[in-house]
């Protein structure tokens, strides 16, 4: 398996775990919508939360959470919709980003609720 593989499926664990830690549940891991993904699906009371992990070993270019462009937000609101849809699951949907760096020395985690919003474009 890629290092890059590795190192996403153990951030997404770290992610799950930190989730978990704060009292939410986790409803779906890695779950598909044709090509789409969401890395989480999970509840945080009334809300439906899409969380988008994303894990480096360095911030030398950038944070990791930067990696979440535009581009990426339109998929993620896609795949939600398609899976509030499937699912016919009730309540808000709100958008996280759970940005992972783990170093040699530590991880540092990186929760941001409410990263962005959908919008109609």
């Amino acid at each position: 398996m890629d290092n890059h593989i590795e190192l996403g499926k153990a951030g997404e664990a770290i992610a799950v775990a930190h989730l978990e830690g704060k009292g939410y549940h986790v409803i779906e891991r890695n779950w598909r919508f044709g090509r789409e993904e969401i890395d989480i699906i999970a509840r945080d009371g009334n809300f439906i939360v899409i969380v988008e992990v994303k894990t480096r070993k360095s911030n030398y270019f950038a944070e990791p959470e930067a990696a979440v462009t535009k581009s990426k937000q339109r998929v993620l609101v896609r795949a939600a919709n398609a899976f509030v849809n499937y699912r016919k699951q009730r309540g808000d949907v709100r958008f996280d980003i759970i940005s992972i760096l783990i170093t040699p020395e530590k991880e540092t985690i990186n929760h941001i609720v409410d990263a962005f919003y959908a919008t109609i474009s």
